[in-house]
């Protein structure tokens, strides 16, 4: 049985790694877990894949500054936030979470959203990983055609299209604002329909996002690879 479960953690770590490496091209659209999930089951997926350049920079910076101000500097994991999540932690506060993009990326690519201590284990490492081999303009490209905005909404020309009838190239910065705040809970945040709460974040990242600068620098660089 030890030597089952030694090939197993081999095997869940080996199929990542060469998927990652598969993942380069841009000609390649990866799916997320879930939407595998959905596919197995019969239930219906909205995502038009759409490469980066064609979903307006504002998205992307929007969802940067909101969700990890830190992703072109840091190499996978956010050693700050981490030590800032530990610390209130152990005050007893409630701690702000510290996962990055790319950790993102890779619990949407190869594990689930549950919230065990397990799944955190594997996807740092994985993270790394991802980090290592993709540049980080290919990570914001993959994020944003893989995550998830409602109920079986995927990607960010699919969310345009359900919620603001319109393009991710076509996109305002109010709207992309508006996606990016609904992010952390596309199901109780409709970026269509927003309340007073979430409008006073849209606010927030509409402002960060004009003003993000050099914390974006590495959305800028084009890919090393000729395909």
């Amino acid at each position: 049985m030890l030597k089952s479960a030694a090939i197993l953690v081999v095997l869940l770590f080996c199929i990542p790694a060469i998927l990652t490496l598969a993942y380069l091209p841009s000609f390649v659209h990866p799916v997320s877990t879930l939407m595998i999930g959905r596919y197995a089951t019969g239930k219906p997926v909205e995502r038009v894949w759409v490469p980066l350049a064609r979903i307006d920079p504002v998205l992307a910076r929007s969802v940067l500054m909101s969700e990890d101000g830190r992703f072109c500097s840091h190499f996978g994991i956010d050693l700050v936030e981490m030590r800032n999540a530990v610390v209130s932690g152990l005050k007893g506060e409630r701690a702000r979470g510290a996962s990055t993009l790319s950790m993102q990326t890779a619990r949407n690519l190869f594990l689930t959203n549950s919230r065990v201590l397990v799944r955190k284990i594997i996807e740092i490492p994985l993270a790394i990983h991802l980090d290592l081999f993709l540049p980080k303009r290919r990570i914001m490209e993959i994020y944003l055609n893989i995550a998830e905005w409602g109920d079986g909404i995927f990607g960010a020309e699919a969310a345009a299209r359900h919620y603001f009838r319109t393009s991710a190239a076509d996109l305002t910065p109010r709207q992309s604002a508006l996606l990016a705040a609904a992010l952390p809970n596309p199901f109780t945040r409709n970026p269509a329909r927003p309340n007073r709460a979430m409008h006073r974040v849209a606010l927030v990242i509409e402002s960060r996002a004009a003003k993000s600068g050099g914390y974006v620098d590495c959305l800028e660089k084009k890919a090393w690879w000729p395909f």
